[in-house]
């Protein structure tokens, strides 16, 4: 269950306690990128969970590495003032730890090496004694492209290394590793419960979990990885009918022409983030979900007939009547051939495309069909509470956003699991509650984001949180010439397209939410320079 609507006496969720995360770890092994995913999910989920960063908190008190003295990060023998320095630091940790539990938090994962045993005993003992559940959890790595890709695209680009030849800077590091590991002590003893993770979720050893939140953090453990993979999300297209949830209607003519440009689009785009990182894009499978309606699956259709055919997706071609040319719309696929101007975009090794029937929109119930005039004339009191409170309302025989986040919880899983690059199509209520998951957005937000038609949204997880991008490519019903909502939205459908209508909302930007996603955490995604980021319209 995620996102639960209840708490116990105590305030914490599944009469679990209060739990510290202790990892351990060589520098490079992944214990970044496991303690923030860690703590996205547990947040989902409605842990009030929290990453305390040793490294983190040392450079806000004392800067980058080449600001700390010679010996602070080698093991052994060490000056007094170096002692006296990384007490100091760590008892800032330890203090910020107390604080967030004295003030209702439920988990904190603490980010540090914790190699000595004698220290982080000494840690475990603090906390037990206060009644705090101690779980250690270390993070071992023997794989050399899993630590040299670690250093390189997380660790050199850290403050501690800004302004640093890179080559330099790996050096530095792969030292730092060396003499860590002449003092390193791994876990070998049952003293604590604990969890040894190999290969960032290549094998997994568990020693004494207790409880259904240890189990789900088990559970979520068995289905991470660190591989760089890219998310794309993007809105089926225009169905013939539009504002029955009952209806599974096909794709529209301008449907099938969006569907069309969807796909080069996707493909244009992913080639040019992969080519830029130095990876070919035909050497890497694209993985596509979509939800078991016929406009979302056949708007993955014309990848199909990129890769075998029109005949293999049974793709129709749309016959314009005489003298009505502005009526329909050209064939949505465009064949590539002699006669075409169009250089096709390079195509990834294999293209899957997977149906998930969890993926459906959300279920509007009674209020099916009915224009928000209507739902306010005929439902007037339920009409009140969807707009005190749209998360948690459920009209009759409907689904609320709590229920549709429950329901998309193996979907979550699935996406984390997922180790190719990933294009959602799929419905606007879908696409918000699985972005909201990986952004961090308080769950209370969740309605409010707006998924536009036309719109690519490209996200990339990252050990320090994520990247967010949003292209638009496609002008059609519901979208403007220059690129901006038009107000041509379907008024029968705004159950499932609630935030999209932002009249008398103000808008944010993407940098905005996201920090309101992060307002306890050190490390908000943020989204990169030169591209036009997502309005999320907040009531």
């Amino acid at each position: 269950m995620v996102a639960p609507l209840y708490t116990t006496a105590s305030g914490l969720l599944f009469h679990a306690g209060k739990i510290l995360v202790l990892t351990i770890g060589l520098p490079a092994r992944g214990k970044t990128h496991i303690s923030r995913a860690l703590e996205r999910y547990l947040r989902w989920m409605g842990v009030k969970t929290q990453v305390v960063s040793l490294g983190d908190y040392r450079r806000k008190a004392l800067g980058g590495a080449h600001k700390v003295p010679h010996d602070y990060f080698t093991p052994g023998e060490k000056s007094p003032e170096t002692i006296a320095l990384r007490k100091k630091i760590s008892d800032g940790c330890e203090q910020t730890i107390w604080e967030f539990f004295n003030a209702g938090g439920q988990v904190v994962i603490y980010d540090a090496n914790n190699g000595a045993k004698a220290t982080r005993d000494a840690i475990a003992n603090r906390f037990e004694s206060s009644g705090i559940h101690v779980v250690m959890l270390e993070s071992l790595c023997d794989n050399k492209e899993i630590i040299e890709n670690n250093i390189r695209s997380v660790k050199i680009s850290s403050p501690d290394y800004r302004g640093w030849d890179p080559d330099k800077a790996v050096a530095d590091y792969y030292n730092r590793i060396r003499e860590n590991e002449r003092h390193y002590q791994s876990i070998n003893d049952y003293d604590w419960p604990s969890i040894k993770i190999v290969n960032v979720g290549e094998k997994i050893i568990m020693n004494h979990i207790q409880g259904y939140l240890q189990s789900r953090i088990i559970f979520f453990l068995m289905n991470i990885h660190n591989r760089f993979r890219t998310i794309y999300f993007a809105r089926s297209g225009q169905s013939l009918i539009e504002h029955s949830y009952k209806a599974d209607s096909d794709l529209s003519p301008s449907g099938w022409e969006y569907a069309a440009t969807l796909k080069d689009y996707v493909l244009e785009r992913r080639a040019k983030s992969l080519e830029a990182r130095g990876i070919d894009p035909t050497s890497r499978k694209l993985v596509i979900w979509t939800s078991t309606r016929r406009r979302a699956a056949h708007t993955a259709w014309p990848f199909v007939a990129a890769t075998h055919g029109t005949q293999a997706a049974h793709v129709p071609d749309i016959v314009v009547p005489d003298g009505d040319d502005s009526a329909f719309l050209e064939s949505p696929i465009a064949e590539y051939g002699e006669a075409s101007k169009m250089v096709p975009p390079p195509m990834p090794s294999k293209i899957k495309i997977v149906e998930k029937p969890q993926m459906l929109e959300i279920n509007p119930g009674i209020w099916d069909g009915l224009s928000p005039d209507q739902a306010k004339k005929y439902y007037p009191a339920d009409w009140d509470r969807f707009v005190k409170d749209p998360y948690s309302f459920r009209a009759p025989r409907a689904e609320s956003y709590h229920d549709l986040s429950v329901r998309l919880e193996p979907i979550i899983v699935e996406l984390e699991r997922e180790q190719e690059d990933l294009l959602i199509i799929g419905h606007a209520s879908v696409i918000r509650c699985l972005l909201a998951y990986l952004i961090g957005l308080p769950a209370s937000e969740i309605p409010a984001i707006e998924i536009a038609r036309g719109d690519l949204l490209e996200v990339v997880p990252a050990s320090y949180g994520v990247q967010s991008h949003q292209y638009h490519f496609w002008d059609g019903p519901g979208r403007s010439k220059d690129g901006e909502p038009a107000d041509v939205r379907d008024a029968h459908n705004f159950y499932e397209n609630y935030a999209e209508d932002t009249k008398g909302k103000r808008k944010v930007l993407l940098e905005d939410a996201l920090q309101l996603a992060s307002e306890s955490s050190e490390t908000p995604a943020v989204p990169s320079e030169g591209t036009s980021p997502p309005v999320v319209p907040v009531a």
